[in-house]
């Protein structure tokens, strides 16, 4: 685990900001909120249900469904870990709202909830830290009620822009060589961040049993001016707790030299020039 991110909740509340400017905070909070908002469309929930925000981190999905809904429903704030939990607790203790809620410890490959409890099942970028995720859906599946629905947003990391796409080949050393490396860790099929595609959802879905399967793609694009040491954070923040920094993920390739050169090469190529970068998300329902 990274020393620069030792937990979940630090990693939500700090690192995964860590390369952006204040400009690029805010407008990365109000992009979550429009997601927040476009997964609980989806949900439509509503008064009397069991709802239930898995892997609920920093509590996203849980606490817009108690600012729609108070405590008429019943609300589930649901996570691996603890500290994610904790966080949320805190939070809401100091939410004067009136609500329903309960923390939950469970992993959403073994939910520990009963059969058809559930009406509607939530997460947010959730299954890209899962490296196995048919045993997730069929959990899904068996806790939901008939006619219940899953809801979700999964960002597509594998089809994200990748570093070597930004540079001009001419401005890196070696560059066929970083070029290939991170090729073949961007597909890599162990690795939960990128093991998946819109297709292999629908797929994992249907095969739980889910009938009404949408997995809607939207295509998300932005330009900015990277700092210097906001591209060092692209190389050395990692992307969850437990995952390899992009600097780790190229040292198994090649010496640190060589890496370090490769980082100060597209430090140099893209500092304070404006990029353009894209990503796929997938906005997610599916019914039992």
């Amino acid at each position: 685990m990274s020393e620069i991110c030792k937990n979940w909740s630090t990693w939500l509340k700090q690192t995964r900001f860590s390369y952006m400017n204040e400009a690029q905070k805010e407008q990365t909070i109000n992009w979550l909120n429009a997601i927040r908002d476009q997964v609980l469309l989806l949900a439509d929930i509503k008064n009397g249900y069991k709802v239930a925000d898995f892997g609920c981190g920093s509590g996203l999905l849980a606490f817009g469904v108690l600012e729609k809904f108070e405590d008429k429903v019943e609300l589930i704030f649901s996570d691996k870990f603890q500290d994610c939990l904790d966080e949320c607790q805190k939070i809401l203790s100091q939410t004067p709202v009136a609500h329903n809620a309960r923390f939950l410890q469970s992993d959403i490959s073994d939910i520990k909830l009963e059969n058809n409890y559930l009406d509607r099942a939530l997460t947010r970028s959730v299954l890209v830290h899962v490296k196995e995720k048919q045993p997730v859906f069929n959990e899904l599946y068996r806790v939901l009620k008939p006619q219940g629905y899953y809801c979700a947003f999964e960002p597509i990391i594998s089809e994200n822009t990748r570093y070597y796409e930004l540079v001009n080949p001419q401005q890196i050393s070696d560059y066929s060589d970083f070029a290939a490396a991170e090729k073949e860790f961007m597909e890599n099929p162990n690795d939960p961040l990128v093991n998946f595609s819109a297709h292999s959802l629908d797929k994992n879905m249907t095969e739980a049993g889910f009938s009404d399967v949408i997995v809607q793609v939207q295509k998300v694009a932005s330009n900015y001016t990277p700092s210097s040491e906001a591209i060092l954070s692209w190389f050395i923040a990692p992307p969850a707790p437990d995952q390899k920094t992009m600097k780790e993920r190229f040292l198994e390739y090649f010496e640190e030299k060589k890496v370090d050169n490769f980082i100060s090469e597209v430090q140099n190529a893209l500092a304070n020039t404006e990029i353009s970068v894209s990503s796929n998300t997938a906005l997610i329902k599916a019914m039992k």
